[in-house]
């Protein structure tokens, strides 16, 4: 794709539409370019096209005209053909010193029938009106005088546009280079353009000028299914070695977290102070942090107070008589005197 939006510019260079010999753009890429900036924005549309698809640079030239906003051009190398056409969409058209605009008749060719050249040509001249009255609105000229400079085949200099009315402006600055461009297709191309297509051979077969969709080349060679196979092998091994590469960095990672804990809770200055230990640990000290901050850190006293012994469940009525308050299950002594006790009641009853 050819038709680049930056900073308020669209740029459109090379073949004007759907052509897989060269780099262009289609009316489809300046949608897609437009629609990445505001409607009533302005914007300034650079062309570097030697022209191509007739009805291409009709459509692209509706999009721009349909904008709400200010929409300027410049033409910076070349305007021909279909290019020249999209140019008119500019409320000012601006030539850069040295570019050339090129205005002429739509072309094409019919395989078939007498009938089928008729048609041909009924849908050549339509196209022909067409552009002759979009050339007119921006020259102030009548369609018909458009018309003649199109079946003249005309190429302007930046003063000659200007002079001509299809544009409005000239620079001071030089232009950028012609977009490449089998010029030599054009029956009446400067001599120095033909020259530069024949040295740098930007050389188009006739055929090439109008593909059709069952000539279409193969752009790129299809793998066969063994080739096809190797390389998802390949890629399945890569993905392989990229996850036992990962699990094998995390294990190290664990190990290692692991080790530090250890040290750290061995450590000598960690008796007596293993909470503060196991804090160092989870915040990420590294053991000499950790054996530093704990050697100032005040040890937990243990509390000498004894642990209550286990209280049994009392069965029934298993205790209730129990004399010594502060006696404990399982003490003789207090055992003896409830006996004793027992023992004298029993006397005096008798």
């Amino acid at each position: 794709m050819a038709a680049i939006l930056e900073d308020g510019k669209l740029r459109l260079s090379g073949y004007v539409g759907d052509y897989f010999f060269d780099d262009g753009f289609t009316s489809g890429d300046v949608v897609l370019a437009l629609a990445q900036i505001d409607d009533d924005a302005d914007l300034a549309v650079h062309i570097n096209s030697g022209g191509g698809i007739a009805s291409e640079g009709a459509a692209i030239h509706a999009l721009l005209s349909a904008r709400s906003g200010t929409t300027d051009v410049v033409v910076e190398g070349i305007a021909a053909s279909a290019a020249s056409l999209i140019a008119m969409a500019g409320e000012t058209v601006t030539m850069s010193a040295g570019a050339v605009m090129m205005i002429h008749d739509p072309s094409g060719y019919t395989v078939g029938t007498s009938r089928d050249h008729s048609k041909t040509i009924e849908g050549l001249e339509a196209l022909a009106t067409a552009y002759a009255r979009v050339y007119a609105a921006k020259s102030g000229k009548t369609a018909e005088e458009c018309r003649e400079i199109m079946k003249e085949e005309r190429w302007l200099t930046p003063e000659e546009a200007v002079k001509e009315g299809f544009a409005d402006d000239t620079t001071e600055t030089s232009g950028r280079p012609v977009a490449a461009f089998d010029y030599r297709l054009f029956a009446h191309a400067p001599k120095s353009l033909t020259a530069m297509a024949k040295k740098k051979n930007w050389s188009m077969s006739a055929n090439k000028a109008a593909p059709s969709a069952t000539s279409r080349p193969t752009e790129e060679t299809s793998m066969t299914d063994k080739e096809r196979a190797d390389q998802l092998a390949a890629e399945n091994a890569k993905l392989k070695a990229d996850l036992e590469a990962s699990t094998a960095s995390v294990d190290t990672a664990v190990k290692a977290d692991r080790d530090r804990r250890a040290a750290i809770m061995q450590l000598p200055e960690a008796l007596g102070r293993e909470a503060l230990a196991e804090h160092l640990f989870s915040t990420g000290n590294t053991v000499d942090q950790a054996k530093a901050t704990l050697a100032v850190s005040p040890k937990v006293e243990a509390e000498d107070e004894e642990e209550p012994e286990f209280q049994p469940r009392r069965m029934n009525a298993q205790g209730l008589n129990r004399t010594a308050a502060n006696s404990k299950p399982g003490d003789k002594t207090a055992a003896k005197a409830v006996l004793s006790a027992s023992v004298d009641r029993l006397n005096k009853r008798r």
